[in-house]
């Protein structure tokens, strides 16, 4: 017979380990939500609201590289529309979201889940190649 503390630690355990699956199904589905509303204000040329989703290191590396406001240097920029989301992997704070014609990072801010980078393509054994991103 195993002691009384075993089937405590155990319980403890299994607590643990669901309400960490929790965490991390809660921060998917948060990801993909702004994933989804970056991506519809992508579409309909809702560029402030695309800005707002962006990062600040992001929205200011448009702003630099546009020479114009994130609304207008959206407007400028070669992002693809990404389709619908294909899957999301959660790596702590970072999200890697990968569209049917996109693959976007995300990081999650005090505010929320923030674009990082968004018009990505993978290069063979390199990083990502990404038309927006954060400097």
């Amino acid at each position: 017979m195993l002691p009384r503390w075993c089937g405590r630690v155990a319980a403890v355990v299994a607590v643990v380990m669901v309400s960490g699956c929790g965490a991390v199904s809660e921060r998917r589905d948060a990801a993909t939500a702004a994933t989804e509303r970056f991506e519809q204000a992508l579409a309909s040329g809702q560029y402030a609201e695309v800005c707002r989703a962006l990062a600040d290191v992001t929205r200011q590396e448009v702003e630099q590289s546009t020479g114009s406001p994130c609304e207008q240097g959206m407007s400028q920029e070669k992002v693809p529309d990404g389709g619908r989301v294909v899957h999301v992997d959660v790596y702590g704070r970072q999200v890697r979201a990968v569209l049917a014609e996109d693959t976007l990072f995300l990081s999650l801010f005090p505010a929320g889940w923030k674009v990082m980078a968004a018009g990505c393509t993978p290069q063979p054994e390199q990083p990502y190649q990404c038309e927006i991103k954060g400097g």
